[in-house]
């Protein structure tokens, strides 16, 4: 981390919450020209927290506008949105009948465990392993035929 006069910040430690604190040198600051634009502490200390996942996050933001990215990005509706719309069309995921957070997490792993399965059944069965699919996809479709 470099100050706008161009001096180091020195990494100091990296706190509880996963950010690195970097600090001037005092004595530098001290006779800083510049120093109302940094700093206000009387100490005449700059302090600067960074996340260490800071360096990821920007380079996931550069990535962003590329042109491959942006054409993968229009096929997200495609893929990704369908599954959460099958799952609170097809799968009763629009509303919840349990409270707390537990109770509804593992109930929502459960809708997607059974809808892995069924992903995997189809699968199966495009592949010509049908026997294999037929087994998967049974308990689901004896239940509820809307399900196949």
């Amino acid at each position: 981390m470099i100050c706008p006069e161009y001096q180091v910040l020195s990494y100091r430690t990296t706190n509880r919450d996963g950010y690195r604190e970097y600090q001037s040198d005092p004595k530098i600051c001290a006779s800083c020209p510049t120093r109302h634009l940094c700093t206000h502490s009387k100490d005449c200390v700059k302090t600067v927290q960074r996340h260490i996942w800071k360096d990821y996050e920007d380079l996931a933001d550069d990535v962003r506008y590329t042109p491959k990215y942006q054409r993968l990005y229009k096929r997200r509706k495609e893929t990704i949105e369908r599954v959460f719309a099958d799952a609170k069309e097809k799968h009763a995921m629009r509303y919840t009948q349990y409270r707390g957070l537990a109770q509804v997490s593992n109930w929502v792993k459960l809708k997607f465990a059974a809808m892995n399965l069924k992903k995997f059944a189809c699968w199966l069965w495009k592949e010509k392993l049908a026997p294999f699919a037929v087994i998967l996809l049974w308990p689901l479709y004896a239940r509820n035929p809307a399900y196949a």
